[in-house]
This record gives structure tokens, C-alpha cells and sequence, in this order.
């Protein structure tokens, strides 16, 4: 249990860092959202740009099976190396973005 809270913290440090470095336009809000009793963690954008709507996932990241799953990534940080400079194991972190058959090959965990 001591080993999740260490992942919800390191996720909740990583969002907030990259919520922060991505507030540019008043008109959009970036915001966390962190569901701790499902350890589901997302960075989304919301808002206006002139007549159109704002509505974008940046990074989702969940905790399944004791592992950290990078579900989506659509900023250009390596989430998954932040994780391990933070001192989480590689082979704790599994790119959910890539298929199954991939895992093995990416030198992190496989589910």
C-alpha cells in the first residue's frame, strides 16, 4: 500500500508540473483531475478559442494491478522516464498506449 500512495503522489506531482507549464490562453483552463479512490488521474484542457469549444485529454494515467498504466499521451514529455527520474522501476510502468503485442519491446513493464 505504501508502494501505491508512492505512485499516486509521483502522477499527482507529474500533472500538476505539466497543468502548470501549459497555461497559456486565459480562455482555456487546464485542469487535474485526480479520482484517487480509482486512481484514475487526467490533464484536460476546457474552454474557448474564439468560437470554438476547447475540450481535450492531454495525459490520462491509471494505477491497475499495482502498476502505473499510461493510458494516453498527447503532449511531447516522456512520462513514462519522469516516472522513473522520480524513482519509480520501469518495469512498475506500462505503456497502456501501445498495443499488448509491443509491451515486451519497450524495455517497461507488459500487464
Amino acid at each position: 500500500m505504501e508502494r501505491i500512495e508512492f505512485y499516486r503522489q509521483c502522477i499527482r506531482d507529474l500533472l500538476t508540473k505539466e497543468a502548470t507549464l501549459n497555461e497559456k490562453n486565459s480562455n482555456v483552463e487546464s485542469q487535474l483531475v485526480f479520482d484517487t479512490e480509482h486512481d484514475h488521474y487526467q490533464l484536460i484542457d476546457i474552454g474557448w478559442e474564439n468560437l470554438n469549444r476547447i475540450y481535450n485529454c492531454f495525459i490520462h494515467i491509471d494505477i491497475k494491478d499495482s502498476k502505473i498504466w499510461i493510458q494516453h499521451n498527447m503532449t511531447d514529455v516522456d512520462l513514462a522516464l519522469k516516472l522513473v527520474e522520480m524513482g519509480v522501476a520501469k518495469e512498475e510502468i506500462v505503456l497502456g498506449l501501445h498495443p499488448p503485442y509491443k509491451r515486451p519491446h519497450t524495455g517497461y513493464g507488459v500487464a
